[in-house]
């Protein structure tokens, strides 16, 4: 009988962060799309923000899929993602909104008007 793996972690999650819960900027959300600044990644990056940097050489992915796949909260990946855009290796964005729903009277108004041009 072979011993059952434990998924469990042995680092706590909020030690890759070095103990912060707060993120250096608050402007992220769980759709902000991230991609690589396209800088080399050096030595001194810390290995759970060399891990994100090379899931996003690729392309680009939401701040929750980086924490899905790095097996992360996406608290601490918040606060991984803050610095190192602080440290211009990475590029956010926010997510394009939803088209916002038109006013049905203005396109009627629009309708009638490229009518009355026909006749």
């Amino acid at each position: 009988m072979t011993p059952r793996q434990s998924t469990r972690r042995l680092v706590p999650a909020y030690l890759a962060t070095g103990g912060r819960a707060q993120p250096s900027r608050n402007t992220f959300d769980r759709l902000t799309l991230l991609h690589s600044g396209g800088m080399p990644i050096s030595s001194e990056v810390r290995p759970e923000e060399h891990r994100i940097l090379e899931l996003l050489q690729p392309g680009a992915l939401s701040l929750a899929e980086v924490a899905a796949h790095l097996h992360l909260p996406v608290s601490v990946v918040k606060v991984l993602v803050a610095d190192l855009v602080d440290a211009g290796l990475l590029h956010a964005r926010v997510p394009i909104p939803e088209a916002e729903q038109f006013d049905r009277q203005i396109l009627e108004r629009v309708l009638d008007g490229l009518r009355s041009l026909k006749s």
